[in-house]
């Protein structure tokens, strides 16, 4: 029996709240589920507790699916993994139609090719914490190419990613919400509906205009996000829990700015 090829198959990435690998589990019972590209269930976990979450209406007698990889790639990249890790072609309509291909890899290719090949040596970075050298690589790919390919393209996207977590580990605040508004169109795009994914990516960027002050731009997102967590990972769910409490407090300071904008008004007019 060949226990790596059973892991490779079968395992599941075990992550964080912010969807983050922090390890492999092995869960029987869940890798019963097929694969979908357009998956109509996903997985969160809470520490090592894996929830099988619905992310649409299911109708009676349909099967339940989840992706058995990351969706930001083109459909034939997407075979490629699947052929290789799991040994099964995938027919799902969105590899069929091809969808969103021409979009994820919109602008210039030569450029885009650039900026792709660049993504191995910022995830390394990344992994070894070399977060001035990862923003510095980002900033130079983003900048250079800023006419030639668009926030859209998935290569792009991913410099805009790496971005913006290196400038929150810098504590680079302003630039952080800046390469991370940059991101949300195409977020909201590739994960439409109830996504993990996105509901994080918008939970960040609430946090970063939260920090900044701007409590009301920081209450519609995190509202927005606490909309798609309450049915990604349940209300329960630690994460969603945290959210809780930040829109609690988002509240109450636009209440204090709010008040306290209404005095000085209030001491102008005398």
């Amino acid at each position: 029996m060949n226990y790596q090829s059973e892991v490779i198959c079968n395992g599941f990435t075990i992550s964080n709240g912010e969807m983050q690998e922090v390890g492999v589990g092995l869960y029987p019972s869940m890798s019963l589920l097929n694969h979908s590209c357009d998956p109509n269930c996903v997985i969160v976990f809470e520490g090592t507790s894996l929830f099988l979450r619905a992310v649409r209406e299911i109708q009676k007698g349909e099967e339940l699916t989840i992706c058995y990889l990351d969706v930001l790639l083109p459909s034939q990249e997407r075979q490629k993994q699947l052929k290789e890790q799991y040994c099964f072609a995938c027919d799902c309509i969105r590899c069929k139609t091809q969808d969103k291909d021409v979009d994820m890899l919109a602008g210039e290719e030569p450029f885009w090719k650039e900026v792709k090949d660049a993504v191995d040596t910022v995830e390394e970075l990344q992994s070894q914490k070399k977060w001035e050298q990862v923003l510095a690589t980002c900033q130079a790919l983003i900048n250079n190419h800023k006419d030639r390919i668009p926030d859209r393209n998935i290569y792009q996207l991913k410099m805009l990613d790496c971005a913006m977590d290196a400038c929150i580990n810098l504590s680079l605040w302003e630039d952080a919400l800046l390469y991370g508004r940059r991101t949300l169109d195409p977020y909201r795009l590739y994960y439409p509906g109830f996504h993990p994914i996105k509901a994080i990516q918008i939970m960040k960027i609430g946090k970063l205009q939260q920090h900044q002050g701007m409590f009301r731009e920081a209450l519609e997102t995190l509202r927005e996000a606490f909309d798609l967590l309450k049915v990604t990972h349940g209300r329960r769910h630690s994460l969603t829990e945290e959210l809780l409490t930040l829109l609690g407090d988002c509240e109450a300071s636009l209440r204090v700015t709010e008040e306290g904008l209404l005095r000085l008004e209030g001491q102008d007019s005398r």
